[in-house]
């Protein structure tokens, strides 16, 4: 009965899935499988009968064969071999000042190609680079830019708690990690706490986020008051491990309570005095009403405007009393229009007249 077998090629590597045909395959052991670059020898870490679901709808090829004596001596040369080439690289970046760090060097099986891996905090030229390799070792080179955390995982580390960094014990992919998470999970956001060796965001930050989100969705938020069973109360804080809520009372005493206890403390639905989002309670038909409180009845309806002005009068027209004269906006009768121009163009005729002989 054949097997799903998971290998790694490297100790820090991603898991690859083979079936083990009709080998007789061991957990521990060395075989050698074909992959995209060519014959690789990696070792068993995982023995399965079904596939798992991170391999569901990928193909899984069976394994080349077990590994000889001479597979095992092969082996132990390119590890040599892949140390001599980072000595090697590394004087020759020194030489060229390139601004880059050389973290790993790996040599395939077949010695096809070697691949180096590197950090820059930029784009590198690193073509005469490449040129010194090929010269010395006469194969396939490949240079390969990798960043910070795929730097600490492939070295190794021990983190903030006292052990080996999570992404080279057992992490294979970097799930995004953001200071929200942080947050929402009340820790203390001073940089050193909550950052890796690799100077990120703890990767550990992402694994309880799922359980954070649904605690949170059953507790009240954080500030607000409610009207409970006993009371007015305010939420201080909540305790996920726990799953208590502590709350501030009315006589200034803090109570903590489960999430159960809360929910039948809480009424159905509480009266939020600070928060947003929720309407006011309305007031009881008995309650007397404060003086100068304005009436919510119904409004009485006011004139119209168009009711009080006269049919004969010109909408855009001057304003005039009962006898038909303009007034003036303080009540006061005043000059009809053009009765000043009237009186200057009399004026003028009389000066005419005085001036004409006889």
């Amino acid at each position: 009965m054949s097997h799903i077998l998971g290998i790694k090629f490297r100790d820090h590597g991603q898991v690859y899935y083979f079936d083990s045909g009709p080998f007789v395959v061991a957990l521990g052991d060395d075989v050698l499988v074909q992959t995209e670059q060519g014959l690789g020898m990696g070792r068993v870490f995982v023995v399965r009968d079904t596939p798992p679901e991170a391999a569901d709808g990928q193909e899984i090829k069976p394994i080349f064969r077990l590994p000889t004596q001479e597979d095992v001596d092969a082996r132990r040369e390119n590890d040599q071999l892949g140390r001599d080439a980072h000595a090697w690289c590394r004087k020759c970046i020194e030489t060229r000042n390139l601004e880059m760090k050389l973290v790993d060097v790996e040599v395939l099986h077949d010695r096809s190609k070697i691949v180096f891996y590197f950090t820059a905090p930029g784009r590198v030229d690193f073509r005469e680079l490449v040129k010194d390799l090929v010269k010395a070792y006469h194969t396939r080179i490949e240079l390969r830019q990798i960043g910070v955390r795929h730097e600490t995982q492939m070295l190794g580390a021990i983190g903030n708690c006292g052990q080996i960094c999570c992404c080279r014990r057992f992490m294979r992919k970097f799930a995004p990690v953001t200071i929200k998470m942080a947050k929402e999970q009340n820790l203390f956001l001073n940089p050193t706490k909550i950052s890796g060796i690799c100077g990120r965001l703890l990767c550990c930050l992402s694994f309880e986020q799922e359980n954070y989100e649904q605690f949170q969705r059953k507790c009240p938020r954080v500030g607000k008051k409610f009207s409970t069973g006993f009371g007015m109360a305010k939420v201080l804080r909540t305790n996920l491990f726990r799953e208590t809520v502590t709350v501030l009372d009315e006589a200034g005493d803090e109570r903590e309570l489960t999430v159960e206890e809360w929910t039948q403390a809480v009424e159905a639905r509480p009266a939020v005095i600070e928060g947003v989002g929720e309407a006011p309670a309305a007031p009881r038909p008995d309650a007397p009403r404060p003086e100068g409180a304005r009436s919510e009845g119904p409004r009485p309806e006011a004139p119209r405007a168009d009711a009080a002005r006269s049919d004969s009068a010109r909408p855009d027209g001057p304003r005039s009393d009962s006898r038909g004269e303009p007034r003036r906006s303080d009540g006061q009768p005043g000059e009809r229009r053009g009765s000043g121009r009237d009186q200057g163009r009399e004026q003028g005729r009389d000066a005419d007249r005085k001036r004409s002989p006889a």
